[in-house]
């Protein structure tokens, strides 16, 4: 029986109490780069198969922006965090000068501001996760990229070999104004981390 399955009420409650918490902290991260207020809608916390990732997103052929770090340590994974062009280009809008021409890709000021951004996002999920857990988390240098889901996807298979079966996601919405910039956090584990993971909450699986 896989980990999904095995989940009850008071698992998905943890995990829910550590997506509100990392979404506090980028919230109030995302309104101190963008000097205005950002509020925070409750995010929708998850656990999915990892082939259903591409899926999340708009399937494997939609083009997003993502980064993509590794985390090492006690329960080491792969992690992502992905948004639609929609919602970086309205980033963008607010942190760098305008131009009269906006092109159909980014340029490399831009990608390296948004994969600041993002780094900082991801950064505060991660780290509600150690806090709750205890456990020693570190991210790698991240990567950004400018692609189709699945081969986003493909990369960190490359990079990492197999990933684990499951990927925790929480999707957020941020609020500035009436308008709300979406974004999705993927954790997804190596074999094992996930029960380290919840050994370390006190939740068993025997």
């Amino acid at each position: 029986m896989d980990i999904l399955s095995r989940l009850e009420a008071f698992e998905f409650d943890v995990l829910k109490e550590v997506g509100n918490i990392g979404s506090g902290n980028a919230a109030t991260a995302l309104s101190t780069l963008l000097n205005k207020p950002i509020d925070m809608a409750v995010p929708e916390v998850s656990l999915l198969p990892f082939e259903q990732v591409a899926e999340q997103v708009g399937g494997a052929e939609e083009v997003v922006v993502a980064i993509f770090l590794r985390v090492e340590g006690d329960a080491p994974g792969n992690m992502f965090y992905i948004m639609d062009d929609e919602t970086a280009r309205r980033l963008l809008d607010h942190l760098l000068p305008t131009t009269e021409e906006q092109s159909l890709s980014y340029t490399e000021l831009e990608l390296s501001t948004l994969c600041e951004i993002s780094n900082i996002l991801a950064g505060s999920y991660l780290s509600s996760l150690a806090d709750f857990t205890k456990l020693t988390l570190q991210p790698s240098v991240p990567v950004i990229a400018y692609d189709m889901a699945g081969a986003i996807l493909n990369y960190g298979l490359m990079q990492y070999g197999e990933m684990g079966d499951s990927a925790l996601l929480i999707e957020t919405a941020f609020l500035e104004g009436y308008q709300a910039l979406n974004g999705q956090f993927f954790f997804i584990p190596d074999p094992l981390s996930f029960e380290k993971i919840f050994h370390a909450l006190g939740v068993g699986f025997g």
